[in-house]
């Protein structure tokens, strides 16, 4: 039987401590262990534990089983998984090999081939190209070398979905101008039998679990609010909890910091604090091929595209992203073409409205289309029309090519 191992001393990267995951699983191949088997016998958190194990079996390294105590157990590939973690340089992508060999000569200079990610809530995250690897990928090594991410862009291009795929272990704040020092850290509330208990916030749950934090819109979060975050992320690793008798909370390894950031949100501002804080700024745009793959209406996704480019000329300030694309999509489903048509127009800001009636004109053939407004009062005898499916010889607008 194994014995436990001492308390971890020395900070651990992640992908270290997914390497003595890895080994310990690969050590113990009848077993099914849970986080806390592996937790007192590697004397790391159960946080920091979790997060590896959680990876591993993102990988397809490990199997797991269950949700609510999930269990961990070595499938073929963890072995190879037990070899010591290298980052490699960014451009360069050294395969996984057996775990007698050692890593040498980076690959190529190709991106992985990663097919869909399924996140927390049950959606499909297709990856994307970053830096000669898969998105997902890049943001893990980042994660293990400790380097900071800001992800900004327009509003539904995906910024969260990415951190949602990337990271299992997530912890998600979401950012506006009401955002306290309370939101973050912790602050007291009422307990049910009277009196007040302290209730630690999001930031605290995320280091003492070693788990990554999303700080999403957090250039509408005020200076003073975020100055609070940044202790936790310096060489210090740690902060002060003053409203709870000045306790200080040390962060534990595997703890990460992300942001998102939209420029064009009114409020948002990113101050150079901020954007000293994150060594990694990623630009994230709507992938309009992906569009296309996921059968969203070409001529829509033509619009879009001619859109963009009138925002990229600084003609206009709006084009609708991915969000509003599947927005669409579902729409279309449901009520049929023109008035899913109807709706894109509705949706864009005012000033820009006319400019996408005339790209849905032009566009897509479909003329004299105005917001989704709602129209007279049915009687009785017109019933049977709104009970008609879209698409059908009652429907405003028939037919259409892709």
């Amino acid at each position: 039987m194994t014995t436990p191992g001492p308390p971890a001393t020395a900070r651990t990267k992640a992908g270290e401590l997914r390497a003595k995951v890895a080994r310990l699983l690969a050590d113990r191949p009848a077993d099914s262990l849970t986080i806390g088997d592996m937790a007192r016998q590697l004397g790391h958190s159960h946080g920091a534990v979790r997060n590896a194990a959680l990876t591993l079996a993102r990988r397809g390294e490990a199997d797991q089983h269950g949700t609510g105590q999930p269990q961990f157990r070595a499938n073929q590939k963890t072995a190879a998984a037990a070899q010591a973690a290298v980052i490699s340089p960014p451009g360069t992508h050294a395969p996984r090999q057996a775990a007698t060999a050692r890593i040498s000569a980076p690959a190529a200079r190709t991106p992985q081939q990663g097919g869909p990610i399924r996140r927390a809530g049950g959606q499909l995250y297709h990856p994307r190209e970053l830096a000669d690897l898969p998105d997902v990928e890049a943001l893990n090594r980042l994660r293990d070398a400790d380097v900071p991410v800001l992800l900004y862009g327009p509003p539904g291009t995906g910024k969260t979905s990415l951190v949602e795929a990337a990271f299992p272990d997530l912890v998600t704040v979401a950012g506006d101008g009401d955002t306290t020092v309370g939101d973050l850290i912790g602050e007291y509330t009422q307990a049910d039998g009277g009196g007040y208990v302290f209730q630690y916030g999001p930031l605290v749950a995320a280091m003492t679990e070693g788990r990554a934090l999303l700080i999403d819109d957090a250039t509408l979060i005020s200076p003073k609010v975020l100055a609070a975050l940044y202790p936790a992320m310096d060489g210090r690793r740690q902060i002060q909890v003053k409203a709870h008798k000045g306790e200080t909370i040390k962060a534990e390894p595997g703890f990460y910091v992300v942001a998102g950031h939209n420029p064009g949100v009114h409020g948002a501002v990113l101050t150079e604090a901020l954007a000293s804080r994150f060594s990694v700024q990623i630009q994230v745009g709507t992938d309009y091929d992906l569009a296309l793959a996921l059968k969203i209406d070409a001529r829509v996704v033509r619009i879009a595209r001619h859109l963009a480019r009138q925002v990229e000329l600084g003609e206009m300030g709006w084009a609708p992203q991915l969000r509003e694309l599947l927005s669409y999509q579902k729409t279309e489903a449901v009520l049929g073409t023109k008035a899913a048509l109807a709706n894109l127009i509705g949706i864009a800001p005012l000033e820009d409205r006319d400019a996408v009636a005339d790209a849905v004109g032009k566009i897509a053939g479909v003329k004299q289309v105005a917001p989704l407004t709602l129209g007279r009062q049915l009687s009785a005898g017109s019933a049977s029309v709104a009970r008609q499916p879209p698409g059908s010889t009652g429907s405003a607008y028939r037919g259409r090519s892709r």
